[in-house]
């Protein structure tokens, strides 16, 4: 977890570092960041995270959207740590529609130009880990998610995070305008 840490703070994101995130096969961590109001509204409205994947399905459905939760979350970006650079294509793939998305590379990764083309040519970020140094940003991460209209992945996805932050920030869950 160092390591996402030690990257989530090269590229400057601030929130909550969700690691370990696995979603309709995809294996990831996210920034995240409360928005306050909308997650008090909601713990006194007892409007929990709707995470369940069904749930998600209806949301399709014309006479479901005034039943629709408004988002307790923002993904600032997502972290994909990878062996190799070129795996980061695939390994970003649908997330990069979301919000920013960065490759973390492992420690003493050699510098290979094409796949660094590639990954820039996607928007996609490169964050060199050092170990228990701090992380270097070989490649800033674009923001790409304007370039894509909301999806119903990608709001299902904003619940999941904020069950998940829920979950590892039992105070957040408790007492709304702390942490």
């Amino acid at each position: 977890m160092q390591q996402l840490e030690h990257a989530a703070d090269a590229l400057g994101w601030q929130g909550h570092l969700v690691p370990h995130v696995e979603v309709l096969g995809a294996r990831f961590a996210a920034v995240t960041r409360i928005r306050r109001d909308v997650h008090l509204w909601r713990r006194e409205h007892g409007w929990a995270p709707e995470d369940d994947p069904m749930w998600f399905r209806s949301w399709s459905q014309p006479s479901m959207h005034d039943h629709l939760p408004v988002a307790a979350v923002d993904v600032v970006g997502i972290l994909v740590p990878v062996r190799k650079a070129k795996h980061g294509p695939r390994a970003c793939g649908t997330l990069m529609t979301l919000a920013p998305c960065s490759v973390v590379l492992p420690r003493g990764h050699p510098y290979r130009p094409w796949p660094m083309t590639e990954l820039d040519y996607y928007g996609i970020g490169v964050v060199a880990d050092h170990g228990a140094e701090p992380s270097e940003v070989l490649l800033p991460p674009e923001d790409r998610s304007p370039e894509f209209s909301s999806s119903l992945f990608g709001r299902w996805l904003q619940e999941v995070l904020y069950s998940l932050v829920l979950q590892r920030d039992p105070e957040l869950a408790e007492n709304p305008t702390g942490s």
